[in-house]
């Protein structure tokens, strides 16, 4: 069986206070694109990983995808198989691709070996492997709170016909390095508030939190998102805790050179 796990964007970002269990509750947006990995699940007589593609940190048996089976074998006496991985998504750009990976792992077993587990109770299995791991059950646009896995109003935007210009330079921002430069705020206008306002109204009101700190240590991340409304962007921002900056457009924008070869860019209309 084969799937294909797709990444995300946020749509603003709030870090609201520090949770007790070391984790920060956080309001945003997830509005899944089409940017995919493929990933193919079937019978093997031992549990095996592969991957090819684009590198992937760490080692196999503690990939997601593997913890992922681990999981469900916990709780159904599902056999073995090999997993293969095709990497397409940039890591650590905070487009969520390997909760991804993890995600449709999940959901591919269940559906190859039947186990009739409902989307919300695939969420419950994929939760404490990643924080946004629940979100791609479901996979659609939706607002999140606590840690980024429990969620309310799907479906709150709709960006059909919008073209996204996303942008990856080569730099890795780690999220102990991300959390560290923010300072929680609680008192927000609540991001529903400003979703609901026309997208042309969102570039003064819609806020990454993570920008102030990243883009202070990494010039280029706010060069690149000026570059992007230069470019006639409607909207821009970075993904999650970046480093990935991504444009919205109501026509399809021109290319936009850079000066690091090794940028990854990714141009597509919703």
């Amino acid at each position: 069986m084969i799937a294909f796990p797709n990444a995300k964007i946020n749509l603003g970002l709030y870090i609201l206070n520090k949770r007790t269990d070391g984790f920060h509750s956080i309001e945003t947006c997830f509005y899944p694109i089409p940017l995919t990995d493929i990933l193919e699940v079937i019978p093997s007589g031992s549990l095996t990983f592969t991957s090819s593609g684009n590198p992937i940190p760490g080692t196999s048996s503690g990939n997601l995808c593997i913890k992922t089976y681990e999981a469900l074998k916990k709780i159904h006496n599902i056999p073995a198989v090999h997993i293969h991985l095709h990497k397409k998504i940039p890591t650590g750009a905070g487009l969520g691709g390997g909760s991804s990976d993890a995600a449709y792992t999940a959901k591919l077993l269940n559906d190859r070996f039947s186990l009739n587990l409902s989307p919300e109770q695939l969420e419950d299995v994929v939760r404490p492997i990643g924080s946004d791991c629940p979100f791609f059950i479901q996979n659609k646009s939706i607002l999140a709170f606590e840690k980024g896995d429990r969620f309310s109003d799907p479906d709150i935007v709709n960006l059909a016909g919008y073209w996204l210009y996303l942008i990856y330079p080569p730099i890795h921002i780690s999220t102990k390095e991300a959390y560290e430069g923010v300072i929680p705020q609680n008192n927000r206008q609540p991001l529903k508030e400003i979703l609901v306002k026309p997208i042309t109204e969102w570039k003064h009101l819609l806020v990454n939190d993570f920008e102030t700190s990243i883009f202070k240590k990494h010039t280029v991340l706010g060069k690149i998102k000026e570059s992007l409304y230069t470019h006639g962007a409607v909207y821009a921002s970075m993904s999650g805790s970046g480093s990935s900056i991504f444009g919205l457009f109501k026509e399809k924008p021109h290319t936009i050179d850079f000066d690091s070869e090794n940028t990854f860019t990714h141009l597509v209309q919703l």
